[in-house]
């Protein structure tokens, strides 16, 4: 709920609070000289490095670390430490965090799940008595136990070249020094405050003077500072074993939740294999279950198998085309009701990747599209999100896509005193269904919807990219990749292209709005509950490009977030 206010916010924040507001803003946009006309920006272009992420100061932190000899590795951590401190309602230290990266060293991709897990006290009974059907949106019993700092740790141990402490500097400096507030995350820092003001410890952190922050406005936190100043000394013990733990620990236990003493020790981030699937002569890579990476494959394996079986032409598909459109959203939920259906922690139940992302599966579902009607599909939960997601790469040829969240804005809405940071409410993903493959246990990892995307070409890396925000991830990465892959987009244009929304919950349509000019109505007339609405909902692309030619690094960064790709 807190995300769909956002729009509204930021409405509300159309220009910063001066001493003499002028009138409001009323121009029309100018025009591009070349190309792609409704691009909103060029390319970047670099040789030796580059970083892109959803907030300029974070994406500069990056940056700094390359440009002191760190490599991607060190970057994309110094970039997520910032984005923690800049942007804390998405995410940081009281999330967890998945990666993919090309290690250029060993010429192979590898795959991070930095996943965190359900307190040794949240059992099902406990929670179906607290709760009764459905888990809670916020609050403490939506928290898990962190696995951001471990994954750094473990990530940064073996790739890293400078290694935690240098990488997290950039962070500490902006956290005592302070920054304003961007024109989106104020938005998204306002809407939040019903529920900051719910906790004294968020209250007192995010809400200085009990005043709720808002675009332009000056924000600290010397808490946070410290809580980094700890990680940069003493590494994944500072956190799991030190004082953090036990302010943690405390903050649960005054507040009635199922954290325990030996939660700490069973965090232990896992190198993973990536699953994978070929489209159009690349290979598109994605985390496994339990995260939604293998809806993305399953998406892109209908759009390439599909249009024969269904009678379509290939060639009239394409960004404008309503039959293109309607095909995408019919596979996509398709794909999403196989995540409700099987998707959840290994660990406790056997999932059918390999099947599921097969060509074989995917010309069996084409047969369940049709093509002059919108299929109707029962109600759902609706995922939430705020997140984070950061690409760097390096002279070297290292190339990190890493996503890290607390889930929804501010997460739990809990922060942990002294430290200056919020618990995730990931837990709120779990399900209360004992048949449900994703019903919560202690310790087990609830579905999670954020994906660190990476494609490969002849055996090397292309394309490192993420599309963040909840339910969107998977269906705007498929977006994003048809418009790169397919129809000859930039690494920008890519995601300046208009992008849709399914929300499976209500089945409702959502089309940006040159997207709903072109083929809202007859998207309509084919029984799509469409709705026109701007890019609050879309999600927030960052991707950087390896060109096959010259292997400099083209970078991109999506202009409905806050955000910048730079390189040198």
């Amino acid at each position: 709920m807190r995300r769909l206010l956002a729009a509204t916010a930021l409405a509300v924040l159309a220009a910063p609070a001066l001493a003499a507001d002028p009138a409001p803003f009323d121009a029309v946009r100018g025009d591009r000289a070349g190309g792609w006309t409704a691009q909103s920006r060029s390319e970047v272009m670099a040789m030796n490095g580059m970083v892109a992420t959803s907030q300029p100061l974070a994406a500069e932190a990056g940056l700094e670390v390359l440009h002191a000899g760190g490599n991607a590795f060190d970057a994309a951590i110094a970039a997520a430490a910032a984005i923690n401190v800049v942007e804390p309602e998405a995410t940081g230290i009281g999330g967890d965090m998945f990666v993919i990266a090309w290690s250029a060293k060993e010429k192979r991709l590898v795959a991070l799940d930095a996943a965190g897990r359900a307190p040794g006290g949240a059992t099902l009974a406990r929670y179906r008595k607290l709760f009764g059907a459905a888990m809670p949106e916020e609050g403490i019993h939506t928290a898990l136990v962190p696995g951001a700092v471990d994954g750094w740790s473990v990530l940064l141990e073996r790739y890293g070249k400078l290694g935690l402490g240098p990488a997290l500097q950039p962070a500490i400096r902006i956290a005592e020094q302070g920054f304003p507030l961007t024109e989106r995350i104020g938005g998204e820092w306002q809407v939040s405050a019903r529920l900051l003001a719910k906790d004294p410890d968020s209250a007192k952190t995010y809400m200085p003077g009990g005043k709720s922050l808002g675009w332009g406005d000056i924000f600290r936190n010397p808490d946070l500072a410290k809580a980094l100043r700890l990680i940069a000394d003493g590494a994944r013990d500072a956190f799991y074993k030190g004082p953090i733990a036990q302010a943690i620990l405390a903050k649960s236990q005054a507040l009635g939740g199922s954290f325990q003493p030996g939660d700490f020790d069973a965090i232990h981030a896992r190198w993973v294999e990536p699953i994978s699937t070929t489209y159009l002569g690349t290979t598109i890579h994605e985390m496994p279950p339990s995260t939604q990476g293998f809806a993305v494959l399953q998406i892109m394996n209908m759009l390439e198998v599909c249009p024969a079986r269904l009678g379509l032409d290939p060639a009239k598909l394409g960004p404008r085309s309503a039959d293109y459109w309607h095909l995408m959203v019919e596979a996509k939920k398709l794909a999403y009701a196989d995540l409700k259906r099987f998707n959840g922690d290994p660990d406790y139940s056997a999932i059918p990747v390999a099947r599921l992302i097969s060509k074989e599966y995917a010309a069996a579902q084409c047969s369940r599209i049709d093509m002059k009607k919108a299929a109707a599909i029962g109600p759902d939960a609706p995922a939430l999100g705020g997140t984070a997601y950061i690409t760097a790469a390096d002279k070297d040829g290292n190339v990190v896509s890493l996503i890290y969240s607390v889930y929804d804005f501010f997460g739990s809405g809990v922060t942990v005193p002294g430290y200056g940071f919020v618990l995730s409410n990931r837990g709120n993903a779990f399900s209360l269904d004992p048949a449900s493959p994703n019903a919560i246990a202690p310790g087990k990892r609830p579905f999670y919807t954020i994906i660190p995307g990476f494609v490969t070409k002849d055996g090397k890396p292309f394309f490192s990219f993420g599309v963040m925000q909840g339910g969107q991830q998977a269906q705007g990465q498929a977006q994003v990749l048809a418009n790169l892959l397919a129809f000859g987009a930039n690494v920008q244009s890519a995601s300046d292209a208009a992008r849709f929304n399914h929300t499976q919950a209500d089945n409702v349509l959502h089309l940006e709005s040159g997207l709903y000019d072109i083929v809202g109505a007859d998207l309509a007339a084919r029984g799509h509950k469409v709705q026109r609405t701007d890019g609050s909902e879309m999600g927030g692309y960052q991707g950087i490009q390896i060109d096959p030619k010259t292997g400099a690094y083209r970078g991109g960064s999506d202009h409905r977030k806050d955000g910048m790709a730079v390189g040198y």
